[in-house]
């Protein structure tokens, strides 16, 4: 008998909570191309940023909420007036908007860090649930540490929002203490307590500290929650969030035992974990289920003959189900303007003026004579690369020497405030020379906290992606550089987050 599914809303907050993870923040650009992916994948809602916390952010929802038709963009606000006001503001020009508005509910939380009584957390919460109505029509109401609050306290305060307007409420596993069982049953206790449950979606937004969030999520839908709240590659802070990819798959893959569908379009999935990736600089780990580079590779002799004979004995999914080949028009040297163009459109990357492109394009031209073939992920690379803060340092030359058992020596050329300085070091490998020398003319006082290298494609002709963190002050920046000399590369990377500390305001914001 086909029973009809209940639609299971996707909410998704690489935007924001993504952006939280140290060194991840974006620029308002990079946020609109990720947000428009996420419009292609055909995502319910699009959480943009916390209007309240910085200019940055406030921009930020504003530009994603002008950009984006089809998708509902949201802006965080606490449950005070300030930030709903902010958040109302910034969302003024959405096609579809919401305001999620959050207080603290456990009782180590209201105690320690609120310093109120429940009563008065009750009351500001309806109060600020009141107010984000003056804004929008849909509502979403948190429960900041839901996972640990008492349940009395939480029926009441959730019967209350709802009667004031929320249309979604939230019960996050904030510090990722959940367990499936006992999370999932909290929300069917929720459910059945609450006189006016069935006026609102229940929504899961879980963290992955004990590598739980997917499971606890999908629990917590076997349960009742008809919203997962959840970001690309599971960005996020600390351990990061539950994975949009894994939440998705997970339910089309057992449509047998889930109750609901999605309305993603799941090709779009491999393309946008790309983006996020490059504008993050956050690698995707290899074995990361639907996005990684061996989610469909097979090595063992047995496994290689069961999927030639018959791909479903050790293939659950299809790889080009989630966007794994894909698209792979090859671009080369001889390739014009117009097919570099298209295809950036494909990618969801639009270009405001024939300037812009253009600049784009001499970098598209510079790669194709250091490499035969140029994919779709060199493009990405070649779109990071494109996208400078205030130029303070830019590397003009470098000349890196390195042999068995001499000293790696670097020499390099670097305008500063577009002034020419020579520069040179040795150091125990030839990045470490390379940093050395950077930082010998420029005294930055940053500490180096991550150095990552990435293979942007196959091949030996590769480019290297380079992320390097940066902290001073307590401020964490990570610069990316992309280029088919590994030295290139980390010397630009360095450079870009130099850059990024040394601009008043940092191209990529965070909360």
């Amino acid at each position: 008998m086909n029973t009809k599914k209940d639609k299971l809303v996707i909410f998704d907050t690489t935007l924001r909570d993504g952006e939280q993870s140290p060194g991840a923040s974006m620029t308002t650009d990079e946020k609109i191309r990720i947000a428009r992916m996420l419009e292609r994948m055909r995502v319910d809602v699009i959480e943009a940023g916390f209007a309240i916390a910085s200019q940055g952010d406030f921009d930020a929802v504003q530009a994603v909420a002008e950009a984006v038709k089809d998708s509902r963009i949201c802006s965080l606000a606490r449950a005070v007036g300030p930030d709903i006001a902010r958040a109302g503001e910034a969302l003024k020009k959405a096609n579809a908007s919401r305001i999620h508005t959050f207080i603290a509910t456990s009782p180590i939380h209201m105690k320690y860090k609120l310093q109120m009584e429940p009563e008065q957390v009750l009351e500001q919460a309806v109060a600020a649930v009141k107010q984000a109505r003056q804004f929008t029509d849909d509502v979403e109401f948190s429960l900041e540490d839901g996972s640990r609050s008492e349940p009395d306290f939480m029926y009441r305060i959730i019967e209350a929002v709802i009667a004031a307007g929320a249309g979604t409420i939230n019960i996050p596993d904030t510090v990722g203490y959940g367990e499936p069982g006992e999370y999932g049953a909290m929300f069917k206790r929720v459910i059945e307590n609450v006189p006016n449950s069935d006026k609102a979606i229940f929504s899961t937004h879980c963290h992955n500290d004990l590598g739980l969030a997917v499971a606890n999520s999908l629990s917590a839908v076997m349960n009742g929650v008809r919203q997962v709240e959840c970001t690309i590659n599971g960005l996020g802070e600390r351990a990061g969030n539950a994975s949009l990819e894994e939440i998705v798959m997970a339910v089309q893959t057992r449509q047998d035992l889930y109750p609901v569908e999605t309305g993603i379009d799941p090709v779009h999935i491999v393309p946008t974990s790309r983006l996020v990736s490059s504008i993050t600089g956050f690698p995707v780990q290899p074995n990361k289920a639907i996005v990684g580079a061996n989610a469909f590779a097979h090595e063992s002799g047995i496994h290689q003959d069961g999927v030639l004979k018959h791909r479903e004995t050790y293939e659950i999914m299809r790889a080009e189900d989630v966007g794994w080949g894909q698209n792979r028009l090859v671009l080369g040297k001889h390739s014009g303007r117009a097919a570099v163009k298209a295809r950036y459109e494909e990618l969801g990357v639009t270009f405001d003026d024939a300037a812009e492109f253009q600049v784009v394009f001499q970098r598209f031209k510079d790669l194709a004579d250091k490499k035969h073939e140029i994919f779709d992920e060199d493009l990405q690379s070649i779109i990071a690369g494109a996208e400078e803060p205030v130029e303070h340092y830019r590397l003009e030359s470098l000349d890196v020497h390195s042999r068995s058992g001499n000293r790696p020596r670097a020499q390099m050329q670097i305008l500063i405030e577009g002034a020419e300085v020579s520069a040179e070091a040795e150091g125990s490998g030839p990045v470490d020379a390379t940093f050395k020398a950077i930082e010998s003319v420029v005294n930055s006082n940053a500490d180096l906290k991550l150095y990552s290298v990435n293979a942007v494609t196959q091949g030996t002709d590769s480019q290297g992606s380079v992320t390097v963190r940066l902290e001073r002050n307590g401020r964490l920046v990570n610069g990316v550089g992309a280029d088919t000399d590994i030295l290139v590369a980390s010397a630009q990377a360095y450079l870009d987050a130099l850059n990024l500390l040394a601009s008043g305001e940092s191209k990529r914001k965070g909360v």
